[in-house]
């Protein structure tokens, strides 16, 4: 195994000096030097020892992204669509600036603890945080941390969406193409919780056309393949309604699947929005009308924000709120006579 001395010893200067280059404590070292001595590290594929880094330092470069949303039941963090690019934009910038990451789903607050207490992490990312004990535990944890989708406390770093204009854009739509009973179909909605603000969207748009939702109107399930199947055939049965809004690409992907099973064609009988705009929202048949989110950059931007704070930078925001836009595909078509 290469050690800092084989490299100090390649390029002729002291263990010092390649330690501080490696951990980018470089001051005082000549930018030529700087480039000999990484040249000399990436020629003897020399990879450092991050546990001894991690004494020295005080820092582990670990970033946990921990779940408090989707429960294993329905495929996990890994299987979800939305996660998974959410995912590869928190990866990406972490890897680049010189971090890692540790993913784990965690549902208690010992689970939290226990974590905590047994890895050095340098900071969190969690999403689907609501006001519980969880969160209250978390609020007294001394490790930074960063909330995705979740409305819970103001004063906390987080990106958030424009979730409640997403909801009243797709619901808008609808209306705009004649549908006046259109049916909401989401995860249970928690208060303070982003399906909430989306319901609040949806609610508005038909406030707007004299319109208010029916209770029997609003389906809350967890979202996974067979129950978003099962819930489209189930919604077969139904002829008093004409479009739907679904509040993920992959819940309104398997309302099509089970709509179509059950004999209901969309858009010619049923119209839907999703949301999100995943890859998968251009392999549906009909390809799906949906609300646009850069789920990607997303994690980017909290990745870095997280980072920012934790090297204390300068002018680092606490909290940035992304835009959605409506992407119109064929999923949607107009009530006739309307």
């Amino acid at each position: 195994m290469v050690t800092i001395k084989d490299i100090a010893s390649a390029v002729g200067v002291s263990p010092t000096t390649v330690t501080n280059v490696v951990r980018g404590n470089a001051g005082r070292v000549s930018p030529e030097m700087i480039e000999h001595i990484n040249q000399a590290i990436r020629d003897m594929h020399y990879v450092p020892n991050l546990s001894a880094r991690a004494l020295v330092s005080s820092s582990s470069h670990i970033i946990g992204v921990i779940n408090h949303l989707v429960p294993l039941e329905s495929g996990g963090f890994f299987q979800d669509p939305f996660h998974g690019a959410l995912l590869a934009g928190i990866e990406q910038t972490l890897r680049e600036r010189g971090y890692y990451m540790m993913m784990r789903t965690i549902d208690s607050t010992p689970d939290l603890l226990s974590l905590l207490n047994n890895w050095s992490l340098d900071g969190l990312i969690l999403t689907g945080i609501f006001p519980s004990d969880f969160f209250t535990e978390l609020l007294k944890q001394p490790t930074p941390f960063l909330l995705l989708d979740s409305y819970v406390l103001d004063e906390v770093l987080q990106v958030r969406l424009e979730d409640r204009q997403g909801g009243y854009i797709a619901t808008r739509h609808l209306l705009e193409m004649g549908h006046r009973r259109i049916l909401f179909c989401g995860p249970p909605l928690h208060e303070l919780g982003v399906l909430r603000e989306r319901f609040e969207g949806y609610r508005e748009a038909l406030a707007e056309y004299g319109l208010q939702p029916h209770e029997e109107d609003v389906y809350g399930l967890e979202i996974g393949i067979d129950q978003s199947i099962a819930l489209g055939r189930e919604l077969a049965m139904r002829d008093d309604y004409t479009a739907i809004f679904a509040t993920a690409d992959i819940l309104a992907a398997g309302l099509i699947s089970g709509l179509n099973e059950a004999g209901k064609r969309v858009p010619k009988d049923v119209s839907i929005i999703g949301f999100d705009d995943l890859n998968i929202a251009r392999l549906t048949s009909p390809q799906l009308t949906t609300v646009h989110q850069d789920v990607t950059l997303r994690g980017s931007r909290a990745a870095d924000m997280l980072i920012g704070h934790i090297e204390h930078e300068p002018h680092v925001e606490n909290r940035i709120t992304m835009p959605v836009k409506l992407i119109k595909r064929q999923s949607v078509a107009k009530v006739k006579n309307s």
